[in-house]
């Protein structure tokens, strides 16, 4: 009976300590999966801080290809008004050069019809200038008056029936590329009031 017992307690021992060493295993086996799980996490950290260096470095290229582009359109649209300038001034010294001309014709006394042909030829050359940037005249004379393009500086009664017509431009207007650039200031003629009457009762 006491062998038996005296088994007993050394099988009780022995099964004591295959029960540390089970868990003494769990312990491990969760460690391991700690540290799997540990340098994955390292190892997607690394990764993504990869990736934010590389959008960070394409990032700085983005803003400096903008910044080089910014300054050649700021450049080319400095060139190109200063191309344009030129091409305009160019035109605009041809004109003075035809002014002198007629100055010095004038100052040699020369004959009216002559000066005036020299004057003329001028003014032709300037509008022709400035259709070239985009300028036109105005027409005003024997136009239906229109505030839009006209500025009435003076105003007559009429007896005509209709519209109000322009009869006299005291300053020629001009559009801009199709904007008003300055009006024409003109003097106008009032339709008459009873031409005027008539139409409103017909309608």
């Amino acid at each position: 009976m006491l062998k038996f017992i005296h088994m007993s307690e050394g099988a009780g021992y022995s099964c004591g300590n295959g029960w540390s060493h089970m868990s003494e295993s769990k312990d491990e086996g969760v460690q391991d999966e700690e540290q799997a799980t540990l340098g994955e996490l390292e190892r997607e950290l690394k990764n993504e801080k990869e990736r934010n260096a590389e959008l960070l470095t394409r990032l700085k290229y983005a803003q400096a290809d903008l910044e080089n582009y910014r300054k050649r359109t700021d450049r080319e649209l400095k060139e190109a008004g200063e191309s344009a300038a030129r091409s305009l001034i160019s035109r605009l010294l041809v004109v003075q050069d035809e002014l002198d001309l007629a100055v010095r014709h004038a100052e040699k006394g020369a004959e009216r019809a002559d000066l005036m042909e020299g004057i003329g030829m001028v003014q032709r050359n300037l509008l022709s200038t400035l259709r070239a940037v985009g300028v036109e005249k105005i027409e005003a004379v024997g136009r239906p008056f229109d505030p839009a393009v006209h500025e009435a500086v003076a105003k007559s009664q009429g007896n005509a029936r209709g519209t109000d017509m322009v009869v006299e431009e005291v300053r020629p207007g001009f559009l801009f590329r199709g904007q008003v650039l300055r009006p024409s200031m003109v003097k106008v003629e009032l339709a008459s009031i009873a031409a005027t009457g008539e139409a409103k009762v017909s309608e």
